[in-house]
């Protein structure tokens, strides 16, 4: 693939971004209901517009659901830690890291590891705040948090609400730059989960390893959502991280992807919508290496 070319199509292409953050109900709505939480549906995506058509890309919380669904067991080792805040001293690093750091508390929730959800919150707060994302982890939501803890729904919902109030106060700040990379740290860590995890024994690998084929049009719409912002002489980091995505595209290009619309249904009662749609990809254990490799080089370029 020519980059240049490949760049030049994006821009053209690109008209605007718009993320939402998840709403819908993950456990027991009784227990949501208690605790007066907004239910979360972790079947919406984040939304990106491109020339006028909607693309998606995964919530790091399907993720998350995913990967427990599947039998796979929690691995605190996949984490960014906690400790490697303070090395965030650029906003490029910090609005990467807030979606990264946003990608592991959903982590942790859905795991119901709470014993390390507070300390995901707190660096989480603490980036949102010096990036100036004012409000988004008020010390409302923050008690609110606290209370909750060992009520997952609850928590996934107070989660949801501080990241939505995130990016609505970005984009109608007109800082679409930076709320692109707190989508794009979110999505190369929630990845990162996926192809770590591989290599451990769990009873549905062979979903997981289709989850990772399904990427190739996720990463498409990742690098778009960048383009625009890509050789600006006041973000020469992003501009190598786009590059760096745009190998990594080269590493699935090969793989054979499926995809059947089926329309999905939703549960207007309990506010439940199921993705009916099906994908069937076919790859090789060579590209799934290759492509393990590079994002977790990505990955490495972001949280050090």
């Amino acid at each position: 693939m020519n980059h240049k070319k490949y760049l030049k199509l994006a821009l053209v292409g690109f008209v605007l971004f718009s993320a939402t953050a998840v709403i819908t109900s993950c456990g027991d709505p009784k227990k949501v209901e208690e605790t007066e939480e907004e239910p979360v549906d972790a079947a919406k995506d984040n939304l990106v517009s491109v020339n006028g058509e909607l693309f998606s890309i995964p919530s790091p919380l399907q993720t998350s659901i995913l990967l427990k669904s599947s039998g796979a067991n929690y691995s605190k080792d996949i984490l960014n830690l906690t400790s490697h805040l303070p090395s965030y001293s650029t906003e490029y690093k910090k609005a990467l890291n807030l979606g990264v750091y946003g990608a592991d508390l959903g982590y942790v929730i859905i795991y119901g590891q709470t014993q390390d959800a507070l300390g995901y919150l707190n660096a989480s707060k603490r980036l949102a705040d010096d990036i100036n994302v004012s409000g988004a982890f008020d010390a409302n939501l923050m008690k609110r948090f606290e209370k909750n803890m060992g009520n997952n729904d609850s928590l996934l919902a107070i989660f949801t609400s501080g990241y939505r109030a995130t990016d609505s106060y970005l984009k109608n700040n007109d800082r679409n730059a930076v709320s692109g990379m707190v989508i794009t740290g979110g999505w190369i860590e929630s990845l990162y989960f996926t192809l770590n995890i591989l290599d451990k024994d769990f009873k549905n690998k062979n979903v997981i390893i289709q989850r990772v084929g399904e990427q190739k049009n996720t990463l498409d719409h990742v690098i778009k959502l960048l383009t625009p912002f890509y050789q600006n002489p006041d973000m020469t980091e992003l501009t190598e991280l786009t590059d760096a995505l745009l190998e990594l595209y080269h590493e699935f290009e090969d793989i054979e992807v499926k995809y059947t619309f089926v329309k999905p249904t939703t549960d207007v009662a309990n506010k439940i919508t199921t993705i009916n749609s099906k994908t069937d990809v076919k790859i090789t254990d060579e590209q799934l290496k290759n492509i393990t490799e590079k994002l977790s080089a990505i990955r490495q370029m972001i949280i050090n």
